[in-house]
């Protein structure tokens, strides 16, 4: 019990790790928020035309394209249209027609834009006794906002490897390694010791970041929680390992990056380029987080067959990495 406080007192001083505690907090929240943005709007051309130059049928016709600005003068329309932050289309008569006017740096859909419309003002009565049907714009975020959930329940899982690298790390540098070793403790001891405090933490960043993201039924909240607990539960496990190989911070440091640029990557590419190719799938199971990944990604959309699955693979991972810990804790002893 002693041990695990000292631990506590460890995580206090480690701005590192509560860094690491906060940060898949605060991406989720900011997940959120930008999945509530409307960017519809992006989206729509501007017009800008000057007052009594053009006809209120024309000014009508343009609205219908987006969204129409009127200038009292000729220069202020023209300054519109220069503005270097801008998209604007500018709109003059040109006979029975119009012609647009473009500063040059526009974007190449807006260029495409103001050669079309001329055209389209021609063929407008002919285009009038056709039926349009206005589609609902989907969101920008929609298909990809899931993977950056994921991603961020990921990285809030692999707090505590962080952790507990890092607490191995500074225990070695400042001796505190040398004394471990004579006391009466048992490499069981020392390792649930050492899993406890980044295990439990990693659990409450990702349940946090989960509560945040997802909104989920009884039954996918509690498939949730399970996948939560053993990832978090591995990921400490990793962060043991990390830290018994790391000769100091700094390489310390290395291994976690690529540990981590590893746990994203692979789930990512498995979703993304291999889903099609069985035996490619399979093999990144040995990858902890691509089950961690795929069950997230299917209760996220609904499913619960795939999370199942997903759970007994990373069982199975606590399992093996835990066992693996001991042997190789007793065989140094020994």
């Amino acid at each position: 019990m002693k041990g695990l406080i000292y631990q506590l007192k460890s995580v206090r001083k480690d701005k590192f790790c509560i860094m690491s505690f906060l940060l898949p907090i605060v991406a989720a929240i900011a997940l959120n928020i930008a999945g509530s943005i409307d960017l519809s709007s992006l989206g729509e051309y501007y017009f800008c035309v000057v007052d009594g130059e053009v006809t209120d049928e024309t000014r009508e016709w343009l609205m219908g394209y987006g969204d129409v600005t009127v200038c009292q003068t000729r220069e202020e329309w023209l300054s519109v249209i220069r503005e270097p932050s801008t998209n604007v289309i500018g709109v003059e008569m040109d006979g029975e027609g119009i012609k647009t006017v473009l500063s040059g740096d526009e974007l190449t859909i807006w260029q495409q834009m103001a050669g079309t419309l001329p055209d389209l003002y021609k063929q407008r009565e002919m285009a009038a006794g056709i039926s349009i049907q206005t589609l609902e714009q989907p969101d920008v975020l929609t298909g990809f906002q899931h993977i950056f959930m994921a991603m961020t329940l990921i990285v809030a899982m692999f707090m505590g490897c962080t952790f507990n690298a890092m607490n191995i790390i500074s225990e070695k540098e400042d001796g505190v390694a040398l004394i471990n070793e004579i006391l009466p403790m048992t490499s069981r001891q020392y390792v649930v010791q050492k899993i406890f405090i980044g295990f439990v933490f990693g659990s409450l960043s990702a349940a946090s970041t989960a509560a945040i993201c997802f909104r989920l039924s009884p039954a996918g909240a509690a498939a949730m929680l399970v996948l939560t607990v053993l990832s978090a539960f591995v990921a400490a496990l990793v962060g043991l390992f990390v830290g018994r190989i790391s000769d100091g911070m700094m390489s310390g440091v290395v291994y976690i990056k690529i540990v981590m640029i590893v746990f994203m990557a692979v789930p990512l590419l498995k979703y993304l380029a291999m889903a099609g190719n069985k035996v490619l799938s399979a093999i990144c199971y040995v990858i902890p987080s691509s089950a961690t990944f795929e069950g997230v990604m299917d209760l996220a959309n609904g499913g619960m067959a795939a999370a199942g699955k997903d759970m007994v693979i990373l069982a199975v991972h606590c399992a093996g990495w835990f066992l693996l810990y001991l042997l190789i804790s007793r065989r140094k002893v020994s």
